[in-house]
């Protein structure tokens, strides 16, 4: 359980998270007791959920995104080198792979130990993460269903990194 100047700086954390998407009209819905954020985004095919979770034990803000689809079974092999290929280039954030369910799904992750962070800083988590899962879910999905191999995914991310 987390100490009393944890919780505090953990509910100051999820209040200046809250008041940084109601100034940008996000529309969201909380959970004040387990300092959580649910929003979605839209990108140009798969719709995401952002998941934001103020951690005072850990004194961390997690953003997670479950992509809306598991990896086939037969394909869960090919999921795990193409979130593998995926997570090598990325800056900020990875995606994580349960091999045992074919799920995916994004995580970015930032500490407010002994910090003030800004709504700047949520903003970019944000976005950030939209972005980076945009670009990447329609891939993996791609990659799930046989419609584009692992070499094609590689060969995509590497033009991609670098274009």
């Amino acid at each position: 359980m987390a100490d009393e100047k944890a919780m505090k700086q953990a509910r100051t954390v999820y209040d200046t998270i809250c008041r940084t998407l109601t100034s940008r009209d996000w529309k969201f819905t909380c959970d004040e007791e387990n300092l959580m954020i649910k929003c979605g985004a839209r990108g140009e095919d798969l719709p995401m959920d952002l998941f934001i979770l103020v951690r005072p034990e850990a004194q961390v803000v997690s953003l997670l995104s479950p992509m809306p689809f598991k990896v086939a079974e037969d394909k869960r092999v090919e999921g795990a080198l193409a979130v593998c290929a995926a997570n090598y280039g990325l800056i900020n954030g990875s995606f994580d792979y349960d091999l045992s369910d074919g799920e995916i799904r994004f995580r970015l992750v930032s500490s407010f130990r002994e910090s003030i962070l800004s709504e700047e800083l949520f903003m970019y988590m944000v976005l950030v993460s939209a972005n980076t899962i945009d670009d990447y879910n329609d891939k993996f999905l791609m990659v799930s269903k046989g419609m584009m191999s692992v070499e094609q995914f590689i060969e995509w991310d590497r033009q991609h990194a670098n274009g």
